[in-house]
């Protein structure tokens, strides 16, 4: 059953936030469409919603969420539900949208996909099993046929859909030789990304249950293209961004559009505190997206694993961005719902007892609009040139047959998502 938020927590950390108005009533899923108020994710009745839930990636080089050779749909998302979630971040590539047009608006199927990306064997034995396991589709369904199968078997189970651009080529992401790193790398056409952004927002409109889209995962400095590592900066970010989030709201004017930043999406520091979007002189301005300023807000991703002490892991994710959830800190210009879109750990070992996670499990429930782990897949149809690829950061072990790290999942994962939604 889905829990909604009545208030926003007030801060308990050495580093709190202002509390919620009082909800108004409980609301029935998936009472959409949300927006923003403050630091709060509203729904349609004007409760807060927080979200609490998982990365399911479908931008790798088949193009569709990975796992379905191993394991239903309905199994797959029941099992995520069954940890209390309520929200997958799915991710998709811009080539998909790109193929589209260039196949006079025709979509790849499936077993096109798994055969270029896969190869004829592997490809045509992968997309049996996935046949066996989900036998609503045949060859020739669409990839974005899965997509909506997917999405409307997850608001059966009442979960959300956060949209997310993960890449533009169908690939493993992230890195700063990729091509993929910022507009006018080798992989990342502009024109081509704010058309594919445009197309999924559209298409999105018949899913019932999509709530947000995220602009673009990742942003980062190429080490490998000077030219383009000329343009790395605030200013760029700023232009781009404003034409993105207007596509989107055009073409699907009830999403939340969800904004993320520099280095790897760990820093929107300029943008919370209102400072000079360098080298120019602008400041942020949500009078710069008319008509949709109340369906803005960001995201952060952290990866600090190693870390040792809880108070200067937080400061560093409250200091990049998340001190948007604080009006009342004295240099907050911009207030927004801060979501961590990513954050996770290998699955196994003992990791799960550090400090870092510990220190989320503590710190997120209670100090952001909601988050999402990385990642849920146990092993991926293909990545980095290895088919078949183990993820050990996976919730899922290799065959997605059973939780990588119950002790973990079932536990403090659980418990955060129950305290983040209670």
């Amino acid at each position: 059953m889905l829990h909604f938020v009545a208030a926003l927590a007030a801060a308990t950390s050495m580093l709190g936030l202002a509390a919620a108005e009082p909800a108004k009533r409980q609301s029935a899923f998936p009472s959409l469409p949300f927006n923003v108020e403050g630091p709060n994710i509203v729904d349609s009745a004007g409760n807060t919603v927080k979200y609490a839930g998982t990365n399911w990636p479908g931008h790798g080089e088949v193009m569709i969420p990975e796992g379905l050779q191993y394991k239903s749909v309905e199994n797959i998302l029941a099992d995520i539900k069954s940890v209390g979630m309520n929200v997958i971040r799915l991710t998709f590539a811009i080539e998909l949208v790109d193929q589209i047009y260039a196949n006079g608006g025709e979509d790849v199927d499936i077993g096109t996909a798994f055969v270029e990306a896969l190869g004829q064997e592997n490809g045509t034995a992968v997309l049996a099993d996935v046949l066996t396991f989900n036998p609503q589709f045949t060859a020739s369904t669409k990839r974005l046929e899965v997509y909506d199968y997917i999405v409307e078997a997850a608001a059966e189970q009442e979960i959300y859909i956060n949209l997310d651009n993960h890449i533009s080529s169908g690939e493993w992401c992230c890195s700063a030789t990729d091509g993929n790193t910022w507009w006018g790398d080798t992989h990342f056409n502009a024109d081509n990304w704010v058309r594919g952004l445009a197309y999924m927002a559209e298409h999105g409109r018949s899913w019932s249950n999509l709530a947000s889209f995220s602009l673009r995962n990742e942003f980062r400095e190429p080490s490998n293209n000077p030219a383009v590592r000329a343009t790395y900066n605030w200013q760029t970010w700023y232009g781009h961004v404003k034409e993105a989030a207007i596509a989107v709201n055009e073409a699907n004017p009830d999403v939340l559009v969800v904004l993320s930043g520099l280095n790897y999406d760990t820093t929107m520091q300029p943008v919370v505190r209102g400072t000079a979007l360098t080298p120019g002189s602008e400041t942020f301005s949500k009078d710069d997206f008319p008509g949709f300023q109340n369906k803005l807000m960001i995201e952060l991703h952290n990866y600090q694993g190693t870390a040792t002490d809880c108070n200067a892991l937080w400061g560093g994710i409250y200091n990049g961005g998340a001190q948007a959830m604080n009006p009342n800190e004295a240099s907050t210009a911009n207030v927004f719902p801060v979501i961590i879109t990513e954050f996770g750990f290998d699955m196994t070992n003992q990791n799960y007892q550090g400090v870092y996670a510990t220190c989320l499990g503590e710190r997120l429930p209670e100090n952001t609009a909601g988050w999402m782990i990385w990642v849920v897949v146990g092993s991926y149809y293909t990545r980095q040139g290895i088919q078949d690829y183990d993820e050990a950061w996976g919730l899922y072990d290799h065959t997605w047959s059973a939780w990588r790290n119950p002790a973990y999942v079932n536990g403090l994962l659980s418990e955060m998502s129950e305290r983040t939604l209670a």
